[in-house]
């Protein structure tokens, strides 16, 4: 079950935090970011000066996209959290960092959800990408625990830490480098490994969570999200079936 979390009231530090973070990701993400973010941000009003409300924020993203934002008090494990995209539903966190994590968040925040995921709702290409995993996810067998995981392997190298090549450059769109100014550097550094998307590798990469990534994952193309998606549902979900044959 979902655990829902009413938004909390934000402290002036709070607001501060969102303010400096707001302003050094815009500037980061200048021409490194795919355009349907930077478009999607505006067109939501996302700005410094202040922490959306969730429920007006919420209520917008419906509009345009069909999505809702569920706000959650606490992080949802792979399972809990890929049923709920099933729904067309995004889990928010309330919680936003506190300075000492600035640069890197061990774990989502309302910063990285906010900023990092919402926009990217609003491209019909991605929303329906995270619809199919989500799916993929409900349809798998109860304790179906290795196909769950290369499930949530594919979605975090995309949805997390993706990047698409566009206009023959790599751009991000995963929401942990859009909202993290230190996995940016990470990644974009000559010696980390940056190799071309393929599906049979990210499914049996590990994740790692707390840490900058090893690598990060190239698309060739924004198109063949989709693809990815049914390809890997296609191996994972008829798994159990067969099983129990």
């Amino acid at each position: 079950m979902l655990t829902q979390s009413r938004a909390p009231r934000y402290s002036p530090q709070d607001q501060l935090v969102w303010k400096v973070l707001f302003d050094r990701q815009t500037a980061l993400l200048h021409r490194r970011a795919v355009p349907a973010f930077g478009a999607a941000v505006a067109q939501l009003g996302l700005c410094r000066g202040a922490i959306p409300d969730l429920g007006v924020l919420s209520a917008e993203v419906f509009r345009l996209s069909g999505w809702r934002l569920v706000p959650v008090g606490q992080p949802l494990g792979p399972e809990a959290f890929l049923v709920r995209l099933a729904e067309r539903e995004f889990p928010v966190m309330t919680r936003i960092r506190p300075m000492r994590d600035f640069d890197f968040s061990p774990e989502p925040d309302l910063f990285h959800d906010l900023f990092g995921h919402v926009p990217m709702l609003l491209d019909a290409q991605f929303a329906e990408f995270l619809h199919a995993v989500g799916l993929a996810a409900q349809a798998l067998a109860p304790g179906d625990d290795d196909a769950r995981r290369e499930l949530w392997a594919l979605y975090f190298f995309t949805a997390e830490f993706g990047l698409v090549l566009h206009d023959g450059k790599p751009h991000l769109y995963g929401a942990g480098l859009l909202s993290s100014a230190g996995e940016i550097h990470h990644c974009v550094n000559e010696a980390t490994p940056r190799p071309m998307f393929d599906l049979d590798t990210v499914r049996h990469t590990p994740v790692l969570g707390t840490r900058f990534q090893d690598q990060y994952f190239v698309l060739p193309a924004w198109e063949e999200l989709a693809d990815c998606a049914a390809e890997l549902a296609g191996v994972l979900v008829p798994v159990p079936h067969r099983n129990t044959a």
